[in-house]
């Protein structure tokens, strides 16, 4: 069955034929020459005042019923990350229930959980952000990590760059966390594109010495460090890393632009995965990992392949309401009953970038149910004022 759909184009709409065969979705396990992790979503209570700056109401059955969509693809979930918007929307009290409910119906070593510095926004004294301050709040966010049994991410923390004088500040801060965690974490660097906030992260402007911070944070520790997440959108930087990186550290790719390559690596190394794409795109990431541990790197190319310009558009500048696409796909895929987020972040996008991701999506081959994503696309212009 041919299906078409009226889509904003130029000003105007256009017809476009859907052309592309949902990749096939099954059951998968784990990858085993790599680990994979999805950052996941949360899904907003549509009955619920999610409007910005309110506290985050969930839908807790279609929230947890998309992490174990995620499990039963092979992946792991990178849980209360940037992609659940932390500190665009999920305050927390919402993510430390978030944690609690994920990791209690986790598979076994399938979940890392975010810890951070986010509840001190809800502090009004300047002492929130003093180095204690932030230490104190992210011991408070592993406390609970290690109480739930998930692997801790030490996710880049706005406080901390803010009150951070130097290096040295972040010498304290982390030091002192890996010291006390009882299990390796995952160290997590997070571009400025991803969060204005978080410039000058390491504290320098120069990414170079800003690396050379993190790669002797991680010599000096190195037990306690399984790996580092790197969110910086440039691929020779994140190679140029992991290369400088200690033998048995990971690096956890974040760069959803080139993430293919960076995955499948060269005769000497590769990237882990820990993406936010992933959740937009599991069935087609699920399906390349499985060809890639059967050795199958043409089949890998092909499904990865026509994936990338549907996450360079979702990734696309302002680069951190990429969250919006990927509760869009969610909607679309029938996986949440409404198009809405907590903080109102649904509205981060225009309806032609939307219309624009539709496409790609389909030539992705992600709209797992086209006939679904049609009808409620249409739904989406008609709310919009489109008559089509």
């Amino acid at each position: 069955m041919t299906l078409e759909i009226l889509l904003p184009a130029g000003g105007g709409l256009e017809r476009y034929r859907l052309e592309a065969e949902p990749v096939a979705r099954g059951t998968y396990s784990p990858a085993r020459s790599r680990l994979a992790f999805a950052a996941a979503h949360v899904v907003a209570d549509p009955l619920a005042d999610n409007s910005p700056g309110a506290p985050a109401v969930i839908d807790w059955e279609h929230t947890l019923e998309f992490r174990r969509y995620l499990w039963s693809l092979g992946l792991s979930v990178a849980e209360a990350m940037d992609t659940a918007q932390r500190g665009m929307g999920l305050d927390w009290a919402a993510t430390q229930e978030l944690i609690r409910r994920s990791a209690a119906e986790a598979p076994d070593g399938r979940i890392a959980v975010g810890v951070g510095t986010d509840q001190l926004t809800a502090v009004g004294s300047d002492d929130a952000y003093q180095l204690d301050a932030v230490i104190a709040a992210y011991e408070e966010q592993l406390g609970l990590a290690e109480e739930v049994g998930a692997q801790p991410i030490l996710m880049a923390s706005r406080a901390l760059c803010a009150a951070a004088e130097s290096p040295d500040d972040y010498r304290k801060v982390y030091d002192r966390l890996l010291g006390q965690s009882t299990r390796p974490v995952i160290l997590h660097w997070l571009g400025s594109m991803f969060d204005p906030a978080l410039d000058g992260y390491w504290g320098s402007d120069s990414l170079d010495t800003a690396a050379d911070v993190v790669v002797d944070l991680i010599a000096d520790n190195a037990a306690k460090v399984d790996g580092i997440k790197v969110s910086l959108l440039d691929a020779s930087r994140e190679v140029a890393l992991r290369n400088r990186l200690p033998e048995g550290v990971r690096l956890y790719t974040g760069d959803d632009f080139d993430y293919p390559a960076l995955i499948k690596g060269d005769d000497d190394r590769y990237s882990d995965a820990l993406l936010g794409i992933f959740a937009a795109i599991a069935p087609a990431a699920a399906a390349a990992l499985k060809a890639l541990d059967d050795g199958d790197l043409d089949t890998y190319d092909r499904v990865f392949a026509p994936t990338v310009p549907l996450a360079r558009q979702i990734f696309s500048a302002p680069t951190y309401y990429y969250k919006t696409g990927i509760a869009f796909l969610a909607w679309l895929n029938g996986h949440q009953p409404g198009f809405s987020m907590v903080g109102g972040l649904q509205t981060g996008r225009s309806l032609p970038h939307l219309a624009d991701t539709f496409r790609l999506a389909d030539q992705a081959g992600v709209l797992t149910n086209p006939e679904l994503a049609v009808q409620r696309f249409g739904q989406l212009l008609r709310v919009g004022g489109v008559d089509a």
